[in-house]
C-alpha cells in the first residue's frame, strides 16, 4: 500500500519558515506476490518440449512375405559394426569390398548421397531410386542404429528397410575388426 509521510522537518529555530515536504513510500509486496502468481501460473500452462518420434513402417509378420525383384545395382548394404563404425557397400555381398566407414555428414551422409546420385543417373524411372538395407550386428548399439536412421530422413532415401545379418557379413566386420 501506499503511504503519505507528513512528518515535519523539525523544530523551527530561528531562520526562514519552510514548507513541509511530502515523501511517499510505496510498498511493493502486492506486486511481487502478482508477480510470483503469474510465474507460477505460466509455469505450470506451459508444455514442455515433446519427444520428436520418427514415423517407421514396419511390415506384418503374419502374412506371407512376397518377394519383390530389383536389380543388385540399385541396392546399398549397410553393415553397423561396433566402435560406432560401419561398412557398407554396393550391390551383392562378396561381390563388391565393403568400404569400412564412419557417421556422421563426412562418412555415411556422404556415402548415401553419392550412392543415390550414381543410381539415379545410371537407372530410368520409375526404378532410378536406391534401396538401402540396413543390417545391425550383435555388437552395434542402439545409437548406431537411430544415427543411421536420421541419416536416411537427413537424404531423403525413398526406400529402406532393416534386416537380419547374414553370416558372411559377420565374418567381414570380424575380418575388419568391427565385430
Amino acid at each position: 500500500m501506499a503511504e503519505l509521510d507528513t512528518s515535519g522537518g523539525g523544530k523551527h529555530k530561528g531562520g526562514k519558515i519552510r514548507s513541509k515536504k511530502a515523501s511517499t513510500r510505496v510498498d511493493l509486496t502486492a506486486m511481487v506476490d502478482l508477480a510470483f502468481l503469474l510465474i507460477t501460473f505460466f509455469m505450470l500452462t506451459t508444455t514442455l518440449s515433446k519427444k520428436k518420434a520418427m514415423d517407421l513402417a514396419v511390415p506384418d509378420t503374419s502374412v506371407p512375405q512376397s518377394h519383390i525383384a530389383f536389380a543388385a545395382t540399385r541396392s546399398m548394404t549397410i553393415l553397423l559394426g561396433s566402435h560406432n563404425k560401419l561398412e557398407w557397400y554396393m550391390g551383392e555381398v562378396g561381390k563388391t569390398p565393403p568400404t569400412v566407414d564412419n557417421y556422421g555428414k563426412d562418412g555415411l551422409r556422404k556415402a548415401l548421397i553419392e550412392n543415390g546420385k550414381k543410381v539415379a543417373e545410371t537407372h530410368a524411372a520409375p526404378d532410378n531410386f536406391m534401396l538401402v538395407l540396413i543390417k545391425p550386428s550383435d555388437k552395434s548399439t542402439y545409437e548406431n542404429l537411430v544415427t543411421t536412421l536420421d541419416e536416411m530422413s537427413i537424404t531423403n532415401v525413398q526406400s529402406y528397410a532393416i534386416v537380419k545379418i547374414l553370416p558372411i557379413e559377420v565374418a567381414d566386420l570380424q575380418k575388419n575388426g568391427l565385430y
